[in-house]
């Protein structure tokens, strides 16, 4: 099968400007392109033509699709699932050739459980025809451990982000330790995501809490390791991304202040509707025009953060 030229290019060539602040002339809210960092193919059985829909719905331009990894029976995968996300996402192929059939609407990722024997010929199976990042990384694995690693060196030599889902127990232990990796390598970019990752933004973080509610207190592990290292971003999705902002307004609003240039907005949802209080994608677009102290900061998270950091055109 040939590289799909269209998908692959993405990456370098595929969201042309329109203007050259795009959303920052009109109305009172940011009303630009919106990139979507974070959708997965069949999610909860929807149709990648109920994906299209819910992504034209929701106002997003591009969306990049996080594909599972193989089922099978390992200690990282916990149950014998391809990883933490439902069993109805789709793998690499389905992610690409979806890709393929809509350049301009898709980028992908290329995603392998990590402690497999050909895991790194998996990934670079797909890096090679265009993946743009490796990820959804979500499973039973010390954040720092030699099969991590190897997940890392890839992206290095590949010279795309890599996004990792935290969540205390389960996945990608652990976190106060991740900035050893980021340390070691700050030629990679990282992209952090989930429960224990916004949870805590805050100082008094309980790890056992994953929707934690409440004032934050600002100088948590997240927001540490957001100001002390500039290869790591921030990817407001799903419920855990959401729930940081609305726990605590104020500081949600600093917190958009404080990491404008490192915040990213995903989506995550697994609904058919695209709006209103039944889409966690809508209610974060929504949460974020409200919250974000201007146009420019909010047309950062939604457009121009992720163009940086995939290199769009």
């Amino acid at each position: 099968m040939g590289v799909c030229t269209a998908a692959g290019a993405g990456c370098l060539f595929g969201l042309a400007r329109t203007a050259e602040d795009p959303g920052l002339s009109r109305g009172t809210e940011y009303t630009g392109p919106i990139i979507d960092i974070h959708q997965h193919t069949w999610y909860l059985g929807r149709s990648d033509d109920e994906l299209l829909r819910h992504q034209e719905i929701m106002g997003v331009t591009r969306t990049i699709l996080l594909p599972a990894g193989r089922s099978v029976l390992r200690d990282s995968t916990h149950d014998g699932g391809s990883n933490g996300l439902d069993a109805t996402v789709k793998g690499n192929r389905e992610a690409y050739e979806l890709a393929c059939r809509h350049p301009d609407k898709f980028l992908f990722f290329a995603n392998e459980i990590p402690d497999l024997p050909d895991t790194e010929r998996v990934l670079r199976h797909w890096l090679k025809k265009g993946a743009c990042g490796i990820g959804e990384q979500k499973f039973n694995a010390p954040v720092d451990s030699a099969p991590m690693r190897r997940i890392y060196n890839l992206a290095r030599e590949f010279n795309v982000p890599v996004l990792l889902h935290f969540q205390n127990g389960m996945y990608n232990h652990d976190l106060l330790r991740f900035h050893k990796v980021l340390e070691e390598f700050e030629d990679v970019d990282f992209i952090g995501h989930a429960q224990t990752w916004w949870g805590n933004i805050d100082l008094n973080h309980d790890q056992s809490v994953m929707y934690p509610a409440g004032p934050v207190t600002p100088g948590g592990v997240t927001d540490e390791l957001l100001t002390n290292h500039g290869n790591i971003y921030a990817d407001h999705s799903a419920g855990s991304g959401l729930n940081a902002l609305v726990r605590d307004p104020e500081h949600g609003r600093a917190f958009l202040q404080r990491h404008r240039s490192q915040l990213l907005f995903g989506s995550d949802c697994p609904d058919k509707l695209g709006a209103g209080p039944g889409c966690k994608g809508a209610q974060i677009i929504r949460t974020i025009n409200e919250l974000a102290p201007d146009r420019e900061v909010a047309a950062g998270i939604f457009h121009h953060n992720a163009r940086r950091l995939f290199r769009l055109a």
